[in-house]
């Protein structure tokens, strides 16, 4: 009689579930783009901050249509970036990592400075600051290939 014997048992180390490279640079652009949406829906339940949306202006900064398309450009980035570095050949993935993280760092930043900042505001911005800046980081110095 012929059995069917199992391989033995093998002990998993932390090196064998390692979440690949691409599937951490993905997971931390949907983070950081979730950051993004929530700190701007909560930022609709202050009555200072809705009467602003409503007036048009917030912190000095006309809601034009320019400034609507500006911010819109502006927001495609980490959305793109959760694609791009899914599926984009490994050079333009790192690379474009690298410079859309900074791009949306320094702009993080930047907002810091425009009109008031709210607790929530400037909770969600260090999330998001430093998520960006650990992004950079990883693509430039650990994602040199792909796993």
């Amino acid at each position: 009689m012929t059995t069917l014997s199992s391989p033995a048992p093998t002990t998993s180390t932390v090196t064998d579930r390692r979440v690949p490279r691409r599937t951490v640079v993905a997971s931390l652009w949907l983070f950081v783009l979730l950051c993004y949406l929530y700190c701007d829906v909560l930022t609709l339940f202050r009555a200072e901050d809705l009467r602003a949306v409503l007036s048009g202006e917030i912190g000095g900064v006309v809601m034009s249509d320019g400034f609507l398309l500006g911010a819109s450009v502006l927001m495609t980035i980490p959305i793109g970036m959760v694609l791009v570095s899914r599926v984009a050949p490994h050079r333009v993935a790192r690379w474009g990592t690298v410079v859309a993280a900074s791009v949306m760092t320094v702009v993080q930043v930047g907002s810091l400075f425009v009109g008031e900042t709210a607790l929530h505001y400037a909770y969600f911005s260090a999330i998001e600051i430093t998520t960006t800046v650990v992004l950079a980081w990883y693509a430039a110095a650990r994602w040199r290939a792909d796993d």
